[in-house]
């Protein structure tokens, strides 16, 4: 079924994407994995942003903050948002500590922000989207890829060309 179908046109007012998109954290990916198996989960949805990244500030206001596209991620994932510049220590999915920005530059291998990965309950990224969407639905294919099976098949860059040529 296409998200056209799965979510109603009729748009319900934007939510904060702060108390609304994201799950309260700790910053212990081992843990957060812990209990996204306990949720029945599919993983981890992560966001790795920066304070003064004018698109990462875009995508919370216009796409984050959309009620259909809560409700789906969070349905299939836990989502955290990760400094890319911070200090603050956080464990990676194997237990070991560091700041964030350490673990999201020389770990995660992000290098631009906004990034969005989607890491499976074994701790193996399985999807990759820098930058901004366009939109709501652009976005939800990142997540769509993995609720799917399509990781399994294809990388998510093939599967988003395929949409995008499909005309979506």
């Amino acid at each position: 079924m296409a998200l056209a179908l799965a979510f109603p046109a009729a748009a319900s007012p934007p939510r904060d994407a702060a108390t609304h998109f994201f799950d309260a954290s700790f910053g212990d990916l081992k843990d957060e994995l812990r209990l996204a198996r306990a949720e029945g989960k599919r993983g981890l949805l992560l966001m790795y942003s920066a304070e003064d990244c004018p698109p990462c500030h875009r995508m919370k206001k216009t796409v984050l903050s959309e009620p259909r596209v809560q409700d789906y991620v969070r349905r299939n994932f836990r989502v955290l948002e990760i400094d890319y510049n911070g200090d603050v220590e956080m464990a990676d999915p194997q237990g070991r500590t560091m700041r964030s920005k350490d673990y999201a530059q020389n770990v995660a291998r992000i290098r631009r922000t906004p990034t969005f990965t989607v890491v499976g309950l074994d701790g193996v990224e399985l999807a990759r989207h820098q930058g901004a969407t366009r939109d709501a639905e652009e976005f939800l294919w990142l997540a769509e890829y993995v609720v799917r099976g399509e990781h399994r098949k294809k990388d998510y860059d093939a599967y988003r060309r395929e949409r995008l040529a499909a005309g979506r």
